[in-house]
């Protein structure tokens, strides 16, 4: 055998050798992430959900949120759906996604004990995908809540979850990128797993292998609606920011200033003469807003805020939204090849900003028992329209007329909206009944709505 063969050989058997086991930096002795199963698996659940009958849903083929299809039914039936949840206290408080219980009128946890609850839901951001229920017992298991921060691509994570109903399934894989950016979700930074997720799965923990939780999942990117190797996570310390702001007031508040950003590439970087590609490039200001009051202009790179440095375009709005609406925030700028530090206001992200004089506009829409807000530049050209009211919040007035949390509001009685003042306008002139055309997933449909108190029917 000559020297290269052997060379060769020696480098084969050197990448066949074992090297240390994936579980080597776990607490668990021998079995490693079996241990980890036993010691959490328990205190991971099986939702069921009922919830009035609607037309089917459709997705598109890129994005996917892990929802059973529902098939067409009786018009009094209900659809029935599943998902997953993780007790993070003894007393009974269970974190999910917004999208698995949205609108149900019976949720039903069952715990791997087989021991069954009917669970309140407390509250839901559909914004962030999160919801908080809360089911009567004590002296319950719960997860440990980890870092994200922490975890490294190449890291090993684990999923617990019931896909397709089979409840307690355990997938295992790595995380693949953080910070990830999905459409139409820019205030959210994921985790990116290859970790195989399936209808079912939502909701769910993702573990690393020190048996702390570290996100839920909620989304695949698949062309079929099942797993394809893309899984994304809401990262933790997120979801139990909101988790307390729901406990504590059933409510989410998020800071905005009015502007949508991009990414700063190498080319842009060079034209506006920057040490690097980072920050977030502002291309449109809302007249009147925020930004606008305290200064910023299209054209601005915004490089920290509150003294966060901003390394891509999400980081800008993330760090804005985690602000109290009502207060003042420093952000640092790069204008006319130069720093520049401006103050202003922040906004509530869920409340439009609207005219005080105009009568009636801050109470109607939460008459009809709905909240919404307008869709920014971004919104509208990654869903293809011109205008809308993006629905954010509804009661169970709105919810039983049909009204859902993500619909898109595109007409009322026929007449464009874009605006909750032109809502408002139109409801004013409406006697009776009125047909909202709503976009929801990937079709239109008409919702009609009582004008009067708040009623689902007139």
């Amino acid at each position: 055998m000559n020297i290269s063969r052997v060379s060769a050989l020696a480098v084969v058997l050197a990448c066949l050798a074992p090297g240390p086991p994936l579980h080597a930096a776990m607490p668990w002795p021998g079995s490693g992430l079996s241990q980890l199963v036993k010691a959490y698996g328990p205190a991971v659940v099986h939702i069921g959900v009922e919830r009035p009958s609607a037309p089917a849903r459709r997705f598109s083929d890129r994005w996917f949120f892990p929802l059973p299809s529902a098939q067409p039914q009786p018009a009094e039936a209900d659809e029935s759906s599943l998902g997953t949840g993780f007790l993070v206290s003894a007393d009974g408080l269970i974190l999910t996604n917004a999208h698995v219980v949205a609108r149900g009128t019976q949720i039903t946890v069952k715990l791997p004990d087989r021991r069954e609850f009917n669970a309140r839901l407390v509250g839901l951001d559909a914004v962030a995908d999160v919801a908080l229920l809360k089911i009567d017992a004590v002296g319950l298991p719960t997860v440990r809540i980890g870092e994200p921060s922490s975890v490294e691509a190449g890291d090993g994570v684990v999923a617990i979850g019931s896909p397709y109903g089979f409840g307690n399934s355990v997938t295992a894989g790595i995380v693949s990128a953080k910070g990830r950016l999905l459409p139409g979700a820019e205030y959210m930074q994921f985790l990116q797993t290859d970790v195989p997720i399936n209808p079912g799965n939502s909701g769910g923990p993702l573990f690393n292998l020190r048996g702390e939780v570290i996100g839920i999942n909620s989304r695949i990117y698949s062309r079929s609606g099942g797993y394809q190797g893309l899984s994304f996570a809401i990262p933790i310390d997120t979801a139990m920011r909101i988790k307390d702001q729901l406990l504590s007031t059933g409510t989410v508040t998020r800071g905005r200033i009015g502007v949508s950003v991009q990414e700063v590439g190498q080319a842009l970087a060079d034209t506006f003469r920057l040490s690097r590609p980072a920050g977030a490039l502002v291309n449109y200001v809302e007249p009147r807003g925020a930004a606008s009051a305290g200064g910023l202009r299209p054209g601005d790179v915004i490089l920290s805020v509150q003294g966060r440095d901003v390394v891509q375009a999400a980081d800008a709005l993330g760090f804005i939204a985690e602000q109290v609406p009502g207060e003042t925030i420093r952000l640092k700028v790069w204008r006319e090849r130069s720093e520049q530090v401006l103050e202003m206001r922040v906004d509530g992200f869920d409340t439009p900003r609207l005219p005080a004089t105009v009568p009636g506009v801050a109470s109607a829409p939460s008459r009809l028992g709905f909240a919404v807000r307008p869709l920014s530049p971004a919104e509208r050209q990654f869903l293809h329209v011109e205008g809308g009211l993006l629905v954010q919040r509804v009661n169970a007035a709105a919810s039983r007329a049909g009204v859902q949390p993500g619909d898109l509001i595109l007409a009322l009685n026929g007449q464009h909206i874009d605006s909750a003042q032109a809502l408002v306008q139109e409801l004013d002139g409406t006697d009776g009944a009125a047909a909202l055309l709503v976009q929801r997933g990937g079709t239109r449909i008409f919702v009609p709505i009582c004008a009067r108190a708040g009623m689902p029917r007139c």
